[in-house]
């Protein structure tokens, strides 16, 4: 099961990428020049109000938010591996997903993550990365 440690090693292992604290809700975040990559995401009021009138709830354990390429993306993510990953009304229209970090698969953070940071950095730095990793073809880590 992932860490919030794990997370940060992830995170600082990508060229660009420095950790500080979001703004609102004072939790970690790493991110680039441009922009949030990931971040620990820990539900409001609002958030439970608006979950409990969907009839969900907010989950057990510890939640990251991580950017994504689109809004198409992070439906897929949460459609297809809905016991790792989930949205909120707050969301809607925005390119992210939350991530449980006590039911994902470790591969699948990093490789999360590292789409998320592929979205924060000019596309040289990404594929100059990914080539150096040797696999650059298929865009995992």
């Amino acid at each position: 099961m992932p860490t919030f440690d794990d997370v940060r090693d992830i995170a600082l292992s990508l060229p660009g990428v420095t950790e500080g604290v979001e703004g609102h809700r004072g939790g970690a975040a790493w991110r680039t020049a441009r922009g949030m990559v990931v971040w620990e995401r820990g539900p409001g009021r609002t958030d439970l109000e608006q979950l409990a009138e969907l009839g969900r709830s907010w989950p057990d354990g510890h939640v990251a938010g991580a950017r994504t390429d689109g809004v198409e993306s992070a439906a897929a993510l949460v459609e297809t591996f809905p016991e790792a990953f989930f949205t909120i009304p707050h969301f809607t229209g925005y390119p992210a997903v939350l991530v449980i970090l006590d039911t994902v698969d470790p591969a699948q953070l990093r490789e999360v993550i590292v789409e998320a940071w592929l979205t924060r950095v000019p596309a040289r730095v990404g594929a100059a990365w990914l080539a150096g990793q040797g696999n650059a073809e298929d865009r995992e880590p």
